[in-house]
This record gives structure tokens, C-alpha cells and sequence, in this order.
């Protein structure tokens, strides 16, 4: 029976999932952290809507007419760079939906529905101790690569585009090979596969 309890617990387990269009050589943004270089239109949106919109932004979903299905998500965590507002056309609470984390070195000023965190790997921690759904890491990639060791899940819209350069999928991280076990790949006519991974901890 406690083996049963146990194995009832690791189901339900909180998981942090890294959901993240990426392009064929690895890169999830321009040089300046620019990600509209991936298509926002194909049939893969309909799986992507479906299934991970609560990764929509709040004003996307707003402009789309749509309700984020809270189904996955609630919570995201987020580097500075991917966060700030000043580079983001002004927005401060991009995942309103969503229990908003930033993590940052530094002391930096955000509205009261964002929480800042100079731990981000604590603070996952943390999270995975409480009851809730998955935890949307939204990226850069320097917070992924610092965040490897507490990755549950990979998603990974692979586009068929070459950067060239631009921000790697794991920011500057060393050489540390973490397995992970390949769960299923979906292909679309857009030319966009969304690749599932389950990390092998």
C-alpha cells in the first residue's frame, strides 16, 4: 500500500517544463533576445493553442479573444532579459494569468503580481513542494542552463529555420551531459515538429 501512496505522489509531482520554439541549430532568439523570428501561423498553432495556452501571453490571448485554459500552467519563471519591460514594448505583467517569477541577480523593480527571485533554483525547489500545476520555464536560455539540474520536461518547437547566432537553448552552459528520454514527436505541414522529452532523473 505504501509503495501504491508513494508512486500517487510522483504522478501528481509539480514538474518544471521547458516549453521553447528553437531553431534548427539550437538558438531560441536573435542576438538581442528577439524570438519573432519563429512563424506565429501554421497548423501547428491549433496544437500549440490547445495544449500550451496558458503559455500564451495575456495580451496575445486578449487580442486572439481567448481564455487561458489553466489546465498545464500556473506558474512561469523567467530570466531578466526575457522579462524587461523596456525591451518588451512596455509590458510589466506579461503572464497575468499566471503566477509571474523573475530571476535576477541584481534588485530591480517589478509590479506587485511579479515576484523576484535571486535564487531561481530554490525558488523551484520550493515550488515543487507545493500543490499546483507545472511551472512554465519561459526561458532565456542562461536561466535554463542554470536551471538544468530541476528540468522535468523538455517541449521543444523545433522550427525549420537556421540563426546562425543568436541565444543558445542552454545559454553558456559547460559541458554536463543530462540525459533525456525522448517521448513523442509531432510534425506539421508548417514544417514545425513539437518534440516531448522526460528527463531520465
Amino acid at each position: 500500500m505504501d509503495s501504491i501512496h508513494h508512486w500517487a505522489e510522483f504522478m501528481m509531482a509539480r514538474k518544471l517544463v521547458y516549453y521553447v520554439a528553437v531553431s534548427l541549430d539550437g538558438y531560441i532568439a536573435a542576438p538581442n533576445g528577439d524570438p519573432s523570428g519563429f512563424p506565429i501561423e501554421g497548423d501547428h498553432m491549433e496544437v500549440v493553442l490547445r495544449e500550451y495556452g496558458d503559455a500564451v501571453p495575456s495580451h496575445v490571448q486578449k487580442a486572439l479573444g481567448l481564455t487561458a485554459p489553466r489546465t498545464k500552467f500556473d506558474s512561469v519563471i523567467m530570466g531578466w532579459n526575457t522579462y524587461n519591460p523596456e525591451s518588451n514594448g512596455g509590458l510589466d505583467s506579461p503572464y497575468a494569468h499566471l503566477h509571474q517569477i523573475v530571476a535576477s541577480k541584481n534588485s530591480r523593480s517589478v509590479p506587485d503580481n511579479v515576484e523576484l527571485t535571486h535564487d531561481p533554483l530554490a525558488k523551484i525547489r520550493e515550488l515543487k513542494h507545493e500543490t499546483g500545476l507545472d511551472i512554465y520555464l519561459c526561458g532565456g536560455g542562461e536561466l535554463a542552463g542554470e536551471l538544468l539540474p530541476e528540468i522535468d520536461q523538455l517541449v521543444l518547437k523545433r522550427n525549420p529555420l537556421v540563426f546562425g547566432s543568436g541565444i543558445p537553448l542552454f545559454g553558456s552552459l559547460r559541458y554536463q551531459p543530462v540525459e533525456f528520454i525522448h517521448v513523442r514527436t509531432r510534425t506539421f505541414d508548417s514544417g514545425v515538429s513539437i518534440t516531448e522529452y522526460d528527463c531520465a532523473h
